[in-house]
């Protein structure tokens, strides 16, 4: 728009002030007329994202009509980004958004940005998703000493070590060139500073999948796993979504000592749901309930007055425990090691040694098995001892 079309168009909107019948209205003055021209123009300053109007596309530059005296103009240097100003396509008519470098320069005209423009928009756009805590893709570019340079909505961004996911905080090298998903951390425009975080796309993303999988899950579900960690109580099992944990009494129906024993990082598993906690995030799971329980078997195999040989696996001070059958154990009471009294049961048994017991009692409901070795052989001319006992688990947690 040149200063004559502008003086034209402020004309034509005193005309439509002063009303249809100008004979009747008082006279303007060049005063009123300056000021009329004032007031039909914005006022553009250096820094000001405006809303332009394509009006010719030259070699060198572009004009564009900002609502200003005079047309805007932006040279090729300023139409897109480095390596991209040949791809910048535009057209009289296209409306774009454009960034005032200067409000008025030699020629009169109002100094434009279009590269400044999408630069400055894109930044707002960035500091809006990291307010929304939006997860968008980034391109990794390359590695350096503090971490990654990425790609993201066209602006440099970083991504500290200490952010990348845990699947690749041991190697950078793999995520250069990989487009990945990233959350903003932080957003400063004065100083082009954006910090950007994989590790929190990923936990947000994890988020979502454990509530979608609590939602689908219920107890006794079978699903299937990958062993995520080992402790010395149990093993943690990620279930797509979340980590559910065996406990180290769900692992087997055998005694097991060590998880390592049973377990290692990385196994895949089936595993069965007993427990879940939606509020607290829990998952209890269980190996051993996929597996035949011995149990079933025991009364059939096990009866009352039966001799079967055992394996001891652990000495107490208030007797033995021997392993019958695999998975299966039963109590060997101090008191039914000998029909003469016995001060410690490590004066007749061993870890390790095998023995021939009678079962003398079989408790399904408390799965308790328990075995004398003095009832193979009669007592002693004359004994008096106290009655056997059958009933002595509980002095296991003493």
């Amino acid at each position: 728009m040149t200063k004559e079309t502008g003086a034209l168009l402020t004309e034509e909107k005193i005309t439509s002030v002063v009303g249809e019948e100008p004979e009747s209205s008082p006279m303007l003055t060049m005063d009123d007329y300056l000021q009329f021209e004032e007031e039909a123009f914005r006022t553009l300053n250096h820094g000001d994202i405006v809303d332009g109007v394509v009006v010719r596309v030259d070699p060198d530059e572009v004009l564009v009509d900002v609502g200003a005296k005079a047309e805007g103009v932006i040279s090729n240097k300023e139409l897109g980004f480095r390596g991209e100003a040949d791809s910048i396509d535009l057209e009289p008519g296209d409306q774009i958004k454009v960034y005032v470098l200067q409000s008025e320069n030699e020629e009169g005209n109002v100094v434009l940005s279009l590269r400044r423009a999408r630069a400055e928009t894109t930044w707002l756009t960035a500091a809006d998703k990291q307010t929304a805590g939006e997860v968008m893709e980034a391109e990794v570019r390359e590695q350096n000493k503090g971490g990654l340079i990425v790609n993201v909505l066209g602006l440099r961004g970083f991504l500290p070590s200490s952010q990348v996911a845990r699947a690749y905080s041991g190697n950078l090298e793999q995520l250069v060139s990989q487009r990945i998903p990233v959350k903003i951390l932080e957003v400063n425009r004065k100083r082009n500073r954006l910090i950007v975080s994989q590790k929190a796309a990923e936990d947000e993303d994890r988020a979502r999948r454990r509530d979608d999988l609590f939602g689908r899950l219920g107890v006794g579900d079978t699903v299937k796993g990958t062993v995520s960690g080992l402790t010395t109580y149990g093993a943690f099992v990620d279930i797509g979504g979340a980590d559910g944990l065996i406990h180290i009494s769900e692992l087997s129906w055998d005694r097991v000592s060590k998880v390592s024993d049973v377990l290692q990082v990385g196994d895949e598993v089936a595993v069965k749901v007993i427990k879940l906690d939606a509020d607290q995030s829990r998952i209890s799971l269980s190996l051993r309930q996929l597996q035949q329980d011995p149990w079933e078997q025991v009364v059939a195999s096990l009866p009352v007055g039966s001799v079967v040989s055992g394996q001891v696996t652990k000495t107490k001070k208030y007797g033995a425990f021997l392993q019958i059958v695999p998975g299966i154990e039963g109590l060997l009471h101090i008191s039914e090691l000998s029909w003469d009294h016995v001060e410690k049961t490590e004066d007749v048994l061993k870890v390790g040694d095998e023995v021939q017991v009678k079962v003398i009692g079989v408790d399904t409901a408390r799965r308790r098995i328990s075995l004398s070795l003095k009832q193979l052989t009669n007592p002693p001319a004359g004994y008096v001892g106290r009655a056997a006992r059958d009933t002595d688990y509980d002095e296991e947690e003493e």
